[in-house]
């Protein structure tokens, strides 16, 4: 699970200062205010994780990732190129590992500070600290023949041994995290180092993203027997992944944990949909035998027809990648999802917040999302005073710019789910609107008298 996040000249922020994430993380705020911004420096460091490309030390993007800033000067705040980037993340373990027999290692965090030299972003440096050592790299000189930049091992707080022989400079990262091959070979101790590149690869591995777009319904759905990593960007692996499921049967990791009952991920579902009364049941079946192709049909009510979900109202398409993905995850995952909300009736987008709290509660699952939505907060506020969900799992930030730089602020909660430094206009100026429409109200009987 992330526990904190920070990043320096990024975007609209010059510095977020580090921020504490919990099983439960939002971010609120108005347009443009660099909410969506926190959440694409982990998107950023997922698709630099999934690039085959070991020379490139992050991944900006392109028509087929997740996100697309262009280049290093786009990202950079304000576009200054004379900055540095420095990214840092911090997470707990799903298992700890032992750097020896006399250490265990349960938290992790990973630094990197990367500037541009002649158009092209460089490492300067990049460590990984636990909670009494310090091991990475930094850069120390360019090679006077070959202009290739060389490195230095940092090891704060261990005795590196290094093998007998020419003391070489080491060669730039693997990307912005890794370790290169020559460090096992220079250093005969050194060989746990990738464990701390795989624990962030892994970290990265095991995170999902959900946009704010999600593809419209289909009247069928192809499924060849495949089992999808999640439901894709938009959702629309939000079918497949829900007959993989089915497929995988009793024994299936994926089946959730709820009163003491395991249930199928299409029956928690069904759950959701009905007590937010958007269908009464649905189908999912092939359209023959032995055809790839499966309809999705629902009732509306216990005595209605059954239709394909085509015919029924755009929030049960845009809500069921939402709770797909939340119970398609295995255990120990993180979910990303922007403006989980959209297109959602009121009263659904309350319910929606008990589908956020139930996953972080019992499936050991964390969830980081952006939202606008003002009935999803009001509702998590109401749960921590009926006590389903403590201020210590959660973590609300509100975000706003000025002047061209975000600013962000923690929202202070009580365990009574009151907020304490509530923002002016947080969702707009509703008293304001109401005195404005009782003045132009006396107006008009001013005037008709």
């Amino acid at each position: 699970m992330i526990t904190e996040l920070r990043a320096q000249n990024f975007k609209s922020w010059q510095d977020t200062g580090p921020l504490q994430f919990a099983p439960l993380t939002g971010f609120f705020g108005a347009n443009s205010s660099g909410k969506t911004s926190i959440l694409q420096v982990l998107l950023m460091l997922m698709q630099t994780v999934e690039s085959p490309d070991r020379n490139r030390v992050l991944h900006f993007g392109d028509d087929r990732s997740l996100v697309d800033f262009g280049t290093f000067h786009d990202l950079l705040y304000t576009h200054n190129t004379d900055l540095t980037l420095q990214l840092d993340v911090s997470w707990k373990l799903p298992k700890p590992f032992y750097r020896s027999s006399l250490f265990r290692i349960n938290n992790l965090t990973f630094h990197a500070e990367i500037h541009e030299e002649n158009d092209r972003p460089l490492v300067k440096c990049f460590h990984y600290t636990t909670d009494r050592d310090e091991f990475g790299m930094r850069r120390v000189i360019k090679h006077k023949k070959s202009g290739r930049n060389q490195y230095e091992l940092i090891h704060g707080g261990f005795q590196a041994t290094r093998n007998p022989g020419r003391p070489w400079s080491l060669p730039p990262p693997v990307k912005c995290y890794g370790f290169p091959d020559e460090v096992s070979g220079y250093y005969q101790n050194l060989g746990f180092l990738s464990d701390f590149v795989l624990a962030f690869e892994n970290l990265c591995s095991d995170i999902t993203y959900l946009g704010p777009l999600r593809e419209y319904p289909r009247r069928s759905y192809i499924w060849s027997g495949e089992r999808p990593q999640d439901v894709g960007l938009s959702g629309e692996e939000a079918i497949p992944a829900l007959l993989a499921a089915r497929a995988e049967g009793l024994t299936s990791p994926r089946l959730v944990n709820v009163k003491r009952s395991h249930k199928p991920i299409e029956h928690r579902i069904l759950e959701w949909l009905q007590k937010m009364e958007l269908i009464n049941s649905f189908s999912l079946e092939p359209i023959a035998e032995n055809r790839k192709d499966y309809e999705f049909r629902v009732k509306k009510s216990p005595n209605s027809s059954e239709v394909l979900i085509t015919d029924v109202g755009f929030g049960v398409s845009q809500l069921l990648p939402v709770l797909v993905l939340c119970y398609y995850v295995p255990e120990n995952s993180t979910i990303i999802l922007e403006q989980p909300e959209i297109h959602l009736h009121p009263k659904v987008q309350s319910d929606l917040a008990d589908v956020l709290i139930d996953v972080v509660k019992n499936r050991n699952v964390q969830i980081i999302l952006e939202s606008h939505s003002e009935h999803l907060l009001l509702r998590l506020m109401r749960r921590m005073a009926e006590e389903d969900i403590s201020a210590d799992q959660t973590a609300l930030y509100f975000c706003q710019i000025h002047d061209g730089t975000s600013e962000i602020e923690r929202l202070n909660m009580d365990g009574y789910g009151n907020i304490s430094n509530w923002p002016q206009d947080f969702f707009g100026d509703s008293t304001g609107e109401l005195v404005e429409k009782t003045k132009a109200e006396m107006q008009r009987r001013k005037v008709i008298e």
